[in-house]
């Protein structure tokens, strides 16, 4: 489990999981927190019991969502059961014992707190996520319930990074379109037309865009890492499938 320092204040507890300490095997070892990954669902489970035992949470308590690549966002105002999860790619709450979880294979998982509010917030950003608005989405939604975002602190958990995550001749167009400063996250791949996309350098811009009070960064390429599932690695590799890691934020009751 990795933290970051500007999340470390009490009554938020967080984590960036890597794929250590489970009981998965093959292609999904071992701390594998996917269900839609294909692996055996009681492996999965018994996965994220760990996590929450990690977190000092109720496994029932640890709630994620079914990600779209999208923008909604749900206010949890209790622990749903699995298959009632929304369609939604960022949470936020104030109920204490909650757990909000973010499922990741390459995509950034933001976690978000506003200690003094006792509010939480957590986004899964892809590159749609990044572009579309999915953590300032959830930056509102804490504020719905009563954060302020001079108070809120943010991190940004492992994903892949700029030498591994190589985009296609549709980039950079629309980020630049929205902003020409945008411009810094990508450079020139080999193959011509193409780029190298800083992922986390975009959310991170995203983040201190919005004014809060402070943006952590856990700095690793999930691509290029082995502690850390990923997509495109499993991809590259010929593998049917991959895991899913998890990065939670929850409130001490």
């Amino acid at each position: 489990m990795l933290t970051a320092e500007n999340l470390a204040a009490a009554p938020v507890r967080h984590g960036f999981f890597t794929r250590e300490g489970g009981v998965s095997d093959g292609i999904f070892a071992s701390l594998n927190c996917g269900f839609g990954s294909g692996d055996d669902p009681a492996k999965v489970a018994e996965n994220r019991g760990r996590v929450a035992a990690a977190l000092d949470v109720a496994p029932a308590a640890l709630v994620t969502a079914y990600q779209v690549h999208g923008t909604e966002t749900s206010v949890v105002i209790e622990p749903w059961r699995r298959d009632a999860a929304p369609k939604a790619d960022a949470m936020a709450t104030r109920t204490p014992g909650v757990a909000l979880g973010i499922l990741t294979a390459d995509c950034a998982a933001v976690l978000l707190a506003d200690p003094d509010a006792r509010v939480i917030g957590a986004a899964h950003a892809g590159w749609r996520g990044a572009l579309t608005g999915v953590v300032e989405a959830a930056i509102a939604a804490m504020e719905r319930l009563g954060a302020e975002r001079a108070r809120i602190h943010a991190a940004i958990g492992p994903c892949i990074g700029r030498a591994s995550y190589e985009v296609g001749p549709e980039f950079p167009a629309p980020f630049l379109a929205q902003n020409a400063a945008n411009a810094a996250f990508f450079a020139p791949a080999a193959r011509p037309g193409h780029f190298r996309f800083d992922l986390a350098g975009c959310v991170a811009r995203v983040l201190t865009q919005a004014e809060i009070a402070s943006v952590g960064r856990i700095n690793a390429d999930t691509c290029a890492d082995p502690r850390f599932f990923s997509y495109r690695r499993a991809t590259l590799a010929g593998e049917k499938s991959y895991g899913r890691a998890l990065s939670v934020v929850a409130l001490a009751q």
